[in-house]
């Protein structure tokens, strides 16, 4: 039996999740171990009742199941991101990277494939709740302030959050963010997935996930296949892509951008419909 979360400061409420997952026994399960964690959750079996129970409850996290009646997860997670973005574990029964991606395309943060370990799906709730209070509370420096990061025609506004390529303002969810960002702090240099996974997602020994992967497809996606080089059995890297105007200077150095040339950006890292 596990012990109330522990990463809880005192007197602060429970948790609050929504489990919409049309097999019982799969409900009962993790409903029965997230309360053993002091969580409050609630359960949807379908996709109408699970988007009303996501408006309703305003939880902090969601686990979503892909194969649901009345309409599939995808679609729940189109609607309750365009309502008000919330941090989203998918369940999926099958291991196809394309659901994968789609999921995270309509502003999934992570995926599981079924069958799953219980100790890891709290664990990597834990993570996403984790990273999303980090995101709801920036403590950007002095720096991060005053400079965004510009990589050729790729600006990062690390304070604000937003993303551009060629001067087209694209729409990260928060991990895919995180993974632009934690590349572009060492360009050009090849970072492994067990780097990666520790350093965005804060999970140690997770050999064997294909959830960098499946972000990082979802990054080309977004903004272009030539941004991120895949390094064969090691991980990735930032490739500094070439800028239109400075064809020619040979610099492809990183620069100073004015954060003034991100006003015209929309608001940060929400889902592609709404990330």
């Amino acid at each position: 039996m596990s012990t109330p979360d522990q990463n809880a400061a005192p007197g602060t409420a429970p948790v609050r999740v929504v489990v919409i997952e049309d097999e019982l026994t799969i409900t009962r399960a993790i409903a029965d171990r997230l309360t053993a964690e002091g969580w409050e959750v609630t359960t949807a079996p379908d996709g109408p009742s699970g988007v009303r129970a996501v408006a309703e409850v305003r939880p902090d996290v969601v686990v979503l199941d892909v194969m649901l009646p009345g309409f599939d997860g995808l679609e729940v997670c189109r609607r309750i991101q365009a309502d008000e973005p919330v941090p989203v574990l998918m369940l999926t029964a099958r291991d196809d990277e394309t659901d994968m991606l789609v999921g995270l395309g309509v502003g999934a943060d992570d995926y599981m494939t079924k069958p799953f370990s219980m100790r890891e799906l709290v664990a990597r709730l834990k993570v996403l709740l984790r990273r999303m209070r980090r995101v709801a509370a920036p403590v950007p420096t002095e720096t991060e302030k005053q400079v965004a990061l510009q990589f050729g025609d790729l600006v990062i506004d690390r304070a604000g959050r937003r993303v551009m390529r060629a001067g087209v303002p694209a729409h990260l969810t928060p991990t895919e963010f995180d993974l632009l960002l934690c590349l572009a702090n060492a360009p050009g240099t090849v970072l492994t997935r067990e780097q990666l996974l520790a350093d965005v997602w804060d999970w140690v020994d997770a050999t064997g996930t294909r959830t960098v992967d499946s972000h990082v497809k979802a990054l080309r996606r977004k903004l272009g296949s030539d941004l991120v080089r895949t390094v064969h059995g090691v991980g990735y890297a930032l490739e500094i892509p070439a800028d239109p105007e400075d064809q020619g200077a040979g610099t492809g150095d990183e620069r100073a951008a004015d954060p003034s040339d991100l006003s015209s950006l929309a608001t940060p890292n929400l889902p592609d419909d709404d990330s």
